[in-house]
């Protein structure tokens, strides 16, 4: 099957996205805000923004979570004052802490728990997407998930940290796609781009990957990758990561339910 030429229009899919939101909001909140946290990047930037536009800016509230000191939390504050919306910092250094703490001194029977380094890196998004549904469940909120195609293909996100929300706007955009409708969107292009970061173990995502997203974004539109160590590493981590885009696996006994199943 021949494919199409790849060509991205940002504006159409900036305007249809914004669409989409809205419909989202009708049928899933009417009235409801749109809460999500704030790292200073593009993928919450370009959310927000989306979000502003979709329903405007009294309705979208924004959450700031730096874990101790945070060194770029300066970018998260030029969002929220350059898009004006509300916005609330909760510093989760306390929380992280402790809870670490807690474990190291538990009652253990029969175990003896190491803990590993990915539990110290992946608990502070989940400590963080906790943070954020408390703000949304006290404010009248929907929470956004800021996830986009190249990261989640690759499984770059944390299950029940920033892998969740209500809804996803960038699920299904590359990071190039993303970075044009930021600048269809007026942002300022210090925000839009940032070098990505996961802002929890100090390297940048790319340096994390082994490969670049210009390398995974042409791979990901056109199918052309000229690397094959490469291509073979992005494949390998799609197939051990695809699990965290389904639903959780449930056993089904085949007895009949006959409750109305209603939408």
């Amino acid at each position: 099957m021949m494919r199409k030429p790849y060509a991205f229009d940002a504006k159409s899919t900036k305007d249809a996205v914004v669409a989409w939101i809205r419909d989202f909001f009708e049928v899933n909140g009417k009235g409801c805000n749109a809460v999500l946290g704030i790292s200073g990047g593009k993928d919450s930037s370009v959310c927000a923004a989306l979000c502003v536009e979709a329903l405007g800016k009294d309705r979208v509230i924004g959450v700031l979570m730096p874990n101790g000191e945070q060194a770029d939390i300066d970018m998260s504050r030029l969002l929220v004052e350059h898009l004006g919306i509300a916005h609330i910092v909760v510093n989760i250094k306390d929380s992280y802490d402790g809870l670490i703490g807690a474990i190291k001194a538990g009652e253990k029977h029969g175990m003896d728990p190491e803990i590993s380094n990915q539990t110290l890196v992946n608990l502070a998004p989940r400590l963080r997407m906790s943070t954020v549904y408390a703000v949304s469940q006290s404010m009248n909120g929907r929470v956004v998930n800021t996830c986009n195609l190249s990261e989640d293909w690759v499984g770059y996100s944390t299950r029940y940290g920033d892998a969740a929300g209500d809804f996803s706007p960038l699920a299904h955009l590359t990071v190039n796609e993303v970075k044009a409708i930021g600048r269809e969107l007026g942002l300022p292009e210090v925000l839009v781009e940032k070098v990505p970061s996961d802002g929890l173990c100090g390297k940048t995502d790319e340096d994390n990957l082994g490969f670049t997203y210009a390398m995974l974004d042409k791979y990901l539109r056109e199918g052309e990758i000229d690397d094959a160590d490469k291509k073979t590493l992005i494949d390998n981590k799609r197939r051990w990561n695809r699990f965290k885009l389904e639903l959780m696996p449930s056993f089904d006994p085949e007895i009949p339910v006959y409750a109305d199943d209603i939408r």
